[in-house]
């Protein structure tokens, strides 16, 4: 089977030559990101971030989804539990496995790299085939549809930048083989289509000086030269000039060549992340030299901080080009030096010392280049050729050895004194460990540390990292093991410095530490030593501590019982470097602590542990999701289901309605032949949360799915409560036997023994009776549940009793005990963290209060439930259509429209506290 994926224009796979369908804009956008990567891993939340519009709701079971129908489009013949080979997961994230060359795009980029060298090395014939055959790929708009997304304008301008290169290329081969006629058309139609390309003009003009059009030629640069000065305000590079000198002189010598001019720019020094401690003499120093030589290098072992005052010494200038940085610490390959180094400064094309020395000539820009240890012969010939060339640059270098160039001037980076090195230490370490000040002996200690360090900037702060676990007595009698790693004079090229720093803590774990290491980059977020324990399968206080010491694991300051985590960085190394098998059993191990942590948290969520339960399923909101993904992308449909309908209650009380549905859609996806038990929870958390995003029809269809997979299983107590459930959203849909279905739910729940569903079948039956007027009864059958709850402490439904009690008054025209009553229920609820529960009383409360002759209180009210709603994706009207319509027409009828929108924004400022006191005290006012 063939695959090839064409983003040369539209977005286009094939196989074996045919098109094959690939769905709608986002999931096209799924692929067009990944194509993007070149075979890059892309983790789920970049590809979340990249392929969905700001405005879009973006969720990861609707990725999961989009990727599994990718999978069926490019890889046709796999079965669901065959390994990916196209569309394969790798950790926490997707890459795209394909030959470079089934890409269009790495073909044509390729062959333009190809025509280039050719180019450069004469071989003209060969180069004008291969740049033709790159320009022959060429679609038109790269990425098709996509090309405004953020995701694709880096990879599109790179390309777009080939095109341009392959195409000046091309017609330079043309005129090298004599081609000048021919070429000049195409040139003309070049340099109309891109006006501010010198090269194509360069071109142009050769083409038609060695075409006998000399008039011609020169009409062309006076047009180079207008174009440039109306679009840019700038006078046409030194190429251009040299060119048209040559032609009014007839110069025999005019060849190919020419080379597009330095970008004028500020720049592109990185901003500092941290304050520069101590250096103020040597930044003078270094400057000084400067000034006086044209290049100066910065000397020094590794960790003396080269880098920092290079940078440091570079911003303090104020060149008019640059400082440009050209950073060598990833460079392997010496023939790449000269590259790395015009890509930085904007050039294109083919590239050499020479080339760089021309295109810089009338400039005075000042180059940073870093880290030159490793390929000091061919930084020593390019330098040398650049400041020989072009009188104008000057060059700060960092090497732990000397160029050995003509008129260089070294600088060895001293260490920083006693003083600076504490200044430095104590900053780090109170930013690794906050609210620490250090007492008059740890003073000391720091002090000596530092000593013992050398002053080296980087040991100093690795030292200072420390301060997270240990005493500076501690560091201080451990750090002599790690001190001569630290300042190795062949140490870690600057980009590679963590992650060194972090293989070298690695490679002194023990087997156990390096097992228990992989095992926790298995949590989402922070965790405890509980947690740790159980997803590792036995004690780890003694492991973990050996993390922390080595800067493996952070400890989170202040939290009790004390939390600890693993900086991104860091989890990144150790799944990288976990084997496929073990990251599998370590997911397995944490999605069974999640799961048993929901379990316990539901068993507890509808009596009198409801508020500490649902602090729980705050706090590990992360590790669900973290659970719920890595079971989507190992296939296990039913944990994914089972650990969904545990969360839906949680949901529903929060109002991640949207997070709900899609996760339990997904789930159900995936896990379409569930057992009827597991299946029908599932089905009752779907139907919840279609109630509150104001689907009546969506969640009454749920409920009675809900109730048939319960019987089948034999749960009474399910399907007890798919049958409430039923009951209620059919009556909401207008069903004629409503009424009965709860008397029937009612005495289910009374045989089924759980006297929370007792006092839910209760509330419910009571509910209906409200809607159908039925007030007396409805209110007799409401004061019962509430009874029935308060002994089981299932406050949601005491909540919800009362909020309908409080209709029954306001049918009644009575405003006074309303308030009362439903001031304590909104406290309650937000000490239970119900947040769609809260909104509905509240907003029934502005209502009161309009009713009771305070509308610009009961506007303020509106306005904070509004604010709230908006925050969570919750309005209270559409859980109760009727009524809650009214209340709020009561309202804004009730004031002037700018007197009401005045009430509105002041009520959108105020927290849920404020809301209570305000409650508060107008019941206060009313008593008295």
């Amino acid at each position: 089977m063939a695959l090839r994926v064409k983003v040369l224009g539209p977005i286009v796979a094939e196989i074996d030559g045919v098109e094959v369908a690939l769905g709608g804009p986002r999931q096209r956008a799924v692929l067009a990101v990944l194509v993007a990567a070149r075979g890059q891993v892309v983790s789920a939340e970049r590809v979340l971030d990249a392929a969905w519009d700001e405005g879009e709701p973006a969720s990861m079971p609707t990725l999961h989804s989009y990727i599994t129908r990718l999978r069926k489009a490019l890889e046709p013949g796999r079965t669901n539990r065959s390994p990916e080979s196209v569309l394969a997961r790798v950790g926490n994230g997707y890459t795209l496995r394909v030959e470079p060359d089934a890409v269009d795009a790495e073909r044509f980029a390729r062959k333009v790299g190809e025509g280039q060298l050719l180019l450069e090395a004469g071989d003209h014939s060969a180069a004008l085939a291969v740049l033709g055959e790159a320009v022959e790929l060429w679609g038109g708009q790269p990425y098709g549809e996509f090309a405004g997304a953020a995701f694709a304008v880096p990879e599109i301008a790179r390309l777009q930048g080939l095109f341009l290169s392959a195409r000046e290329s091309l017609y330079a081969a043309q005129l090298a083989l004599g081609r000048h006629t021919v070429a000049v058309p195409e040139l003309e139609k070049l340099t109309a289509e891109q006006p501010m390309s010198e090269r194509g003009w360069e071109l142009l003009v050769l083409a038609l000086y060695r075409s006998g059009r000399q008039g011609d030629a020169l009409a062309a640069l006076r047009s180079a030269r207008r174009v440039l000065a109306e679009e840019l305000g700038i006078d046409p590079g030194p190429g251009l000039r040299e060119l048209e000198a040559a032609v009014l002189a007839q110069d025999d010598t005019l060849r190919p060549g020419g080379a597009a001019p330095l970008p004028e720019s500020g720049g592109n020094l990185p901003f500092p992340v941290t304050a520069l401690v101590g250096r103020t003499a040597e930044v003078e120093q270094v400057a000084a030299l400067l000034a006086e030589h044209r290049l100066v290098t910065l000397g020094g072992p590794g960790g003396i901080g080269k880098t920092r005052l290079a940078l440091e010494t570079a911003r303090a200038r104020d060149d008019a080009d640059g400082p440009w940085l050209v950073e060598l610490a990833g460079l392997a390959d010496p023939s790449l030096v000269a590259g790395a180094i015009a890509q930085v400064l904007g050039l294109t094309g083919p590239v050499t010392a020479q080339r760089l020395a021309y295109a810089l000539r009338g400039r005075s820009p000042l180059i940073v280049i870093d880290n030159c240890e490793h390929l000091v012969a061919a930084v020593r010939d390019t330098v040398a050729e650049l400041l020989a060339g072009a009188g104008g640059v000057r060059v700060l270098a960092t090497s732990r050895e000397t160029l050995g160039v003509p008129g260089e001037a070294l600088y060895d980076v001293p260490p920083l004194s006693t003083a600076d090195a504490r200044d430095l230490f104590l900053s780090r370490a109170r930013a690794a460990a906050p609210g620490w000040e250090p007492t008059p002996a740890e003073l000391a200690n720091a002090e000596r540390l530092c000593q013992g360090l050398d002053g080296l900037p980087l040991a100093v702060e690795l030292a200072a990292g420390q301060c997270r676990m240990l005493s500076v007595e501690q560091i201080l009698t451990s750090m002599d093991d790690r001190f001569s790693v630290l300042t190795d004079g062949a140490g870690p090229r600057r980009h590679r410095t963590l992650a060194r720093t972090v293989e070298w803590s690695y490679d002194l774990l023990e087997p156990a530490e390096r097992e228990l290491f992989h095992r926790l980059g298995a949590f989402a977020s922070g965790f405890v030593l509980d947690a740790a324990a159980a997803v590792c399968g036995r004690p780890v206080l003694g492991g973990l501590g050996a993390l922390v010491r080595k800067s493996l694991v952070a400890v989170e300051p202040g939290t009790s019982p004390r939390r600890y985590r693993l900086l991104e960085t860091i989890k990144e190394f150790a799944r990288a470097r976990q084997d496929p098998a073990e990251l599998a059993e370590a997911q397995a191990a944490h999605r069974a602590w999640v799961l048993g942590r929901a379990e316990a948290a539901d068993a507890r969520i509808r009596g009198e542990g409801a508020a500490a339960a649902m602090e729980v399923l705050l706090a590990d909101q992360a590790e669900h999701r973290a659970a719920f993904t890595s079971a989507m992308l190992a296939g296990d449909g039913g944990y994914a289901l089972r650990l969904t309908g545990l969360l839906s209650w949680f949901w529903y009380r929060r109002g991640h309605v949207a997070e709900g549905l899609a996760s339990l859609s997904a789930a159900m996806e995936l896990y379409p032949d569930a057992e009827p038990g597991v299946r029908s929870q599932a089905l009752i958390g779907m139907a919840g949360l279609h109630y509150l995003a104001g689907d009546f029809v969506a969640a009454s269809r749920r409920a009675r799915e809900a109730a048939e997979m319960a019987r089948l299983a034999d749960d009474l107590v399910a399907e007890g409560q798919a049958l409430t459930y039923r009951a209620l959203f059919g009556g909401l849909c207008g069903a004629p036997n409503a009424l009965a279905d709860a008397r029937a739910a009612l005495d289910l729940a009374e045989v089924a023994g759980m006297e929370w569903l007792h006092a839910e079948a209760l509330m419910v039956l009571g509910m209906l009776l409200v809607f159908a007027r039925e007030t007396g009864e409805a209110a007799e059958w409401l004061t019962d549940s509430i009874a029935v709850a308060t002994g089981t402490g299932h406050r949601f439904v005491t909540a919800s009793s009362t909020w309908l009690l409080m209709k029954i008054d306001l049918l009644t025209g009575r405003t006074d005990r309303p308030l009362a009553s439903g001031l304590p229920i909104l406290r309650m609820l937000d000490e239970d963290k119900d947040v769609t529960s809260w909104l509905v009383m509240a907003h029934t409360l502005a209502g009161v209060l309009a009713a009771g002759g305070l509308p610009r209180d009961g506007a303020r009210l509106l306005g904070a439930v509004e604010a709230v709603g908006a925050r969570v994706g919750f309005s209270p009207p559409e859980l109760d259509p009727a009524d809650g319509a009214e209340r709020e027409r009561l309202i804004r009828h009730a004031l002037p429209a700018d007197e009401l929108a005045e009430c509105l924004r002041e009520g959108a400022g105020l927290s849920p506290a404020q809301v209570h006191d305000l409650l508060d005290t107008l019941i206060r006012s009313r008593v008295h």
